[in-house]
């Protein structure tokens, strides 16, 4: 890439960045009620993507073979546990995720 298209793609990607940080606050401003429709996502999207990773997660797991997906059964059901426990998403996936490479990389 030559200079001005590396400048172009810094300024583009800094444009996205401030745009989708920004244009909430602008739409939706302190006084004003949100409306019905960003009520109905923002209590949809975050199980839609705990349901996503969850399938993105397990698409390749091995059953049949190797370790037969005995480290994402154990985390997967950590992720659960914790999510029932502290009903925290960070965590639960944060959780499963450090679970899940310590026993590939010291168990498995």
């Amino acid at each position: 890439m030559t200079l001005p298209q590396q400048a172009v793609t810094i300024a583009m990607v800094v444009l996205g960045t401030v745009l989708t940080r920004f244009l909430p606050f602008l739409l939706f401003s302190a006084g004003k009620s949100m409306p019905p429709y960003v009520r109905y996502l923002g209590k949809l999207l975050p199980s839609a993507v705990f349901g996503l990773l969850v399938v993105y997660s397990l698409k390749d797991t091995a059953i049949l073979t190797g370790n037969h997906g005995i480290p994402e059964l154990i985390a997967c059901a950590l992720v659960i546990a914790l999510h029932v426990w502290k009903r925290q998403m960070l965590l639960s996936i944060a959780g499963g995720t450090i679970a899940y490479m310590a026993l590939v990389q010291f168990v498995f």
